[in-house]
C-alpha cells in the first residue's frame, strides 16, 4: 500500500501510486493525463466524460471511451447537438457506454448549447481558468492534490452561467487536471518533466 508518494512502476520509473494499478492507466497517466489539450470537439469530449464519470472510477470510463466515441458521433459539437429522442433511446440501449439517463441528456443539452456558441469560445473560457503554472508548489503526496481549487469552482460557475450541465467545481478540477491546466503529477514522478 503506497504512502500517497510516487511508486516505482514495472520499468522502474516512478509514477504517481494511482497510476499503476491496471495497464490502461499507466499509458493513460504516461501519454495522456495532465497534457493539454484544446480545440472546442476535444475539450467537450473530456467534460462529458468527466461528467460520466462522476460516482464511478475513471477506469470504468477510460476503458468504454471507443464506446462513448462511437455513440456520441465523436464528441463533434455539432453533431451531437442534432441528437434527437430515437438517440437518446439507442444511447440508452448501448451497452458500450455508461448508460445513465441524466448524463445522456445533459451531454445532449450541453453539446445543443455549445453549438450556439462562437467557435473556440469553449477552448477560450476553460482555459482562462488555469491557474499560473507557478502558483502552487508540485505535490510531493496524493494528499497534496486538492479535489476543488477556486479556479474549479469559478469555471463551474462560468460553465453553469453558460447553460452547461454536470459541470460541478469537483468534475471542472478533474477536467483541469486531466487537460493539462494544472500538472498534479507527484513532484518524483516521471511524467511530470515529459514533454
Amino acid at each position: 500500500m503506497s504512502d500517497g508518494t510516487a511508486v516505482a512502476g514495472p520499468d522502474g520509473a516512478l509514477r504517481c501510486p494511482w497510476a499503476l494499478s491496471t495497464p490502461d492507466y499507466v499509458t493513460y497517466h504516461d501519454e495522456e493525463w495532465g497534457r493539454p489539450v484544446h480545440g472546442d470537439d476535444a475539450l467537450f469530449e473530456r467534460l462529458s466524460l468527466e461528467a460520466f464519470q462522476s460516482g464511478l472510477s475513471w477506469i470504468t470510463i477510460l476503458r468504454r471511451r471507443e464506446g462513448f466515441r462511437a455513440a456520441f458521433a465523436g464528441f463533434e459539437i455539432a453533431k451531437v447537438a442534432t441528437f434527437t429522442d430515437a438517440d437518446k433511446d439507442r444511447l440508452l440501449a448501448d451497452a458500450g457506454i455508461i448508460r445513465n439517463r441524466a448524463k445522456i441528456a445533459a451531454t445532449m443539452a450541453n453539446a445543443r448549447a455549445l453549438a450556439e456558441w462562437t467557435p473556440g469560445d469553449l477552448d477560450d473560457l476553460i482555459w482562462s481558468h488555469a491557474p499560473a503554472p507557478a502558483a502552487r508548489p508540485a505535490p510531493k503526496t496524493l494528499a497534496d492534490v486538492p479535489a476543488v481549487t477556486p479556479e474549479s469552482t469559478a469555471l463551474s460557475k462560468a460553465l453553469k452561467k453558460r447553460g452547461l450541465r454536470f459541470v460541478g467545481p469537483t468534475t471542472a478540477y478533474a477536467l483541469m487536471q486531466a487537460c493539462g491546466l494544472v500538472d498534479d503529477h507527484l513532484q518524483a514522478c516521471v511524467a511530470r518533466s515529459a514533454p
